[in-house]
């Protein structure tokens, strides 16, 4: 028989901090979550634009800048419309901010890593 899927995922980067701090709380709450290294396998548009949707927030409150080609790209701009900034971060990954943890209940970016605390206690998270 098969394992169910875990009800917690984290689209998570091994070479973040916070990343893994984050992983490591929901470890130790007991729970197995899915991991999805998000730069070894990307979202989708569909997944993405779900994420987004989901967190309620805009695609511009999503980019990363540390680290990334956020400024050789101009992306501070505000002349890119959320199409074109979904557009960039799905050419290049790396411009997603991290962790996104995602909970039958809601989903979060889990910045600072505490925020997943709230998510595994399954109340709702101040926005």
């Amino acid at each position: 028989m098969p394992k169910p899927p875990s009800p917690v995922v984290i689209y998570h980067n091994p070479a973040c901090g916070t990343s893994r701090n984050t992983l490591a709380l929901i470890r130790n709450s007991g729970v197995e979550p899915q991991v999805i290294e998000y730069l070894q396998t990307p979202p989708d548009r569909a997944t993405l634009l779900g994420l987004i949707a989901a967190m309620g927030i805009t695609p511009r409150e999503l980019l990363r800048r540390k680290g990334t080609p956020y400024d050789e790209l101009g992306l501070d701009a505000p002349s890119w419309t959320d199409d074109a900034l979904v557009d960039q971060m799905l050419a290049h990954p790396i411009l997603i901010n991290r962790p996104i943890v995602v909970t039958a209940w809601a989903t979060r970016l889990c910045r600072p890593s505490e925020t997943v605390l709230d998510l595994l206690a399954g109340a709702p998270a101040a926005p």
